[in-house]
């Protein structure tokens, strides 16, 4: 096997986990916002049951959920309701969008009530006030965690292979068949340079809110 057949492979296992990746980011992201919302209500047993349910997801290892979202189903009702693919994507979501729901709460709470009474004051409504003061506030003040759960989520991706996805690592270790190691220990280049591009986007996109700290 020679090094432009072993990054080819690599880069159609790559394929698989820029989808994983992108698929989880555009589902999780919103729902994690309406976990959060659920949590933080007002009405008791709709924050109790939400809150309960993010603390199992976040308790229970990543690989055990993307296992029973394939597995279980069949078990019970005689056939999967996902592809392996979508197995993945489903549990990904999920996990990731009780995660990022508990940064989204720790940021919106952390704005003070001083600011929401005075932008009534002024007559906006509970909407303006969110879309208009707080919002940009709450992203400024996430930013830092939601991107440590994002470069996570990069090389969570690899989990997928326990359902068999032939993400990066998978095809990596296919190799391993023939005798070679050095393939698996190729993909942490590809894994530098997806985190890389992620951090200097991140990094931008603190300075672009800098203007809060005044």
């Amino acid at each position: 096997m020679g090094f432009i057949e072993v990054t080819l492979s690599l880069l159609r296992g790559l394929e698989q986990t820029c989808l994983i990746f992108a698929l989880t980011l555009l589902l999780a992201l919103p729902l994690g916002l309406v976990i959060s919302f659920g949590s933080m209500s007002r009405f008791k047993p709709l924050a109790y049951i939400t809150r309960t349910f993010v603390w199992i997801i976040r308790g229970v290892p990543l690989m055990l959920q993307v296992i029973i979202v394939f597995y279980v189903p069949g078990f019970v009702f005689g056939a999967p309701l996902f592809s392996r693919l979508g197995s993945v994507v489903a549990a990904f979501v999920i996990n990731y969008a009780c995660y990022f729901s508990e940064i989204y709460r720790g940021g919106i709470q952390s704005i003070s009530k001083g600011q929401y009474e005075a932008a009534q004051v002024l007559g906006m409504s509970k909407t303006q006030v969110f879309f208009k003061v707080v919002l940009l506030q709450v992203v400024k003040r996430i930013l830092a965690p939601m991107s440590n759960e994002v470069i996570t989520l990069v090389k969570d991706t690899a989990l997928a292979r326990v359902i068999m996805i032939v993400e990066i690592i998978q095809a990596a270790q296919n190799f391993a068949a023939y005798g070679l190691m050095w393939p698996l220990f190729y993909t942490a280049v590809f894994y530098l340079i997806f985190v890389g591009v992620l951090t200097v986007l991140f990094g931008q996109a603190e300075k672009k809110l800098d203007f809060f700290k005044a």
